[in-house]
């Protein structure tokens, strides 16, 4: 498996990053703005397919890479950004309530879908009766990983659970038979070595340097696990959110997804 993408180890952020971002509120004069992304993918994103449309618009864009799920929100909070790109909706109002932090999902981006990886069997078809299925152990993305077994037809949930919130008491039928052993996500890539099949989260599995399109199955993602360009909400009526909006549903940008991000899935307003 292989994949050109490197995603460096949560918690590793430095406090020196920060201080060197300034205040980068956007000058009315050069239009410079600061962007904020995860290493890996959405840094690449936003460098290959969105700072070439926005410099088209006139805009001076400095690329700030980090390397936790904490920062990214908090510089932008403080001023030291004006948008980033690194989580889906679900994190993003979970980490602003926890933080009293007053921000805004503007647009979802085409993000890497959760997999089914196996070294055991090489299509959905051969998977036989007791395989063994490693999903995360934490709530969002078993619930993830559940719905993608169920769209298999491996397992069978109640009805009337919200999709977002399933877990294991929720399975009604399991014709299959399938093993589930909850795990670490960050675990995920490596349990493909000793277990039928994982479950392995998109940024994991990039991590890891899979191909996407290596999977058994790729999820069928619910629009709210998408990534997003976020701002603060007093910016979201401002010129350049309507300019990072332009920018992301470009025929340009499109380009870029198609030929380099292959196997991301398409946010619901592309399609």
């Amino acid at each position: 498996m292989k994949k050109r993408y490197a995603f460096l180890a949560t918690g590793l952020l430095g406090a020196s990053i920060l201080a060197g971002c300034g205040d980068s509120s956007a000058n009315e004069e050069t239009k410079s703005i600061k962007i904020g992304a995860t290493s890996g993918p959405y840094s690449d994103m936003v460098k290959e397919a969105i700072q070439p449309g926005l410099e088209k618009k006139g805009y001076n864009v400095e690329i700030v890479e980090f390397s936790d799920y904490i920062q990214p929100n908090l510089a932008l909070a403080s001023g030291d950004l004006d948008a980033n790109l690194f989580q889906h909706s679900i994190y993003l109002k979970t980490f602003a309530k926890e933080k009293n932090l007053d921000l805004t999902g503007l647009i979802t981006v085409p993000t890497a879908p959760m997999g089914l990886y196996s070294k055991s069997y090489k299509t959905l078809d051969d998977v036989k009766e007791g395989a063994e299925v490693a999903t995360p152990n934490d709530p969002t993305n078993q619930a993830r990983a559940l719905n993608l077994l169920a769209d298999q037809g491996w397992i069978e949930l109640k009805a009337d659970t919200d999709p977002l919130t399933v877990s294991e008491k929720d399975i009604i039928k399991n014709p299959k038979k399938l093993v589930i052993k909850p795990l670490e996500a960050a675990q995920l890539p490596r349990a493909v070595e000793s277990v039928d099949i994982s479950a392995v989260p998109g940024n994991f599995a990039l991590a890891a340097k899979f191909d996407l399109l290596d999977a058994l199955a790729l999820e069928t993602m619910n629009e709210q696990y998408r990534n997003l360009v976020a701002v603060k909400t007093s910016d979201e009526d401002k010129q350049l959110a309507k300019d990072l909006t332009a920018v992301v549903k470009s025929n340009e940008f499109n380009e870029v997804i198609e030929k380099s991000f292959k196997g991301f899935s398409k946010p619901d307003w592309a399609n």
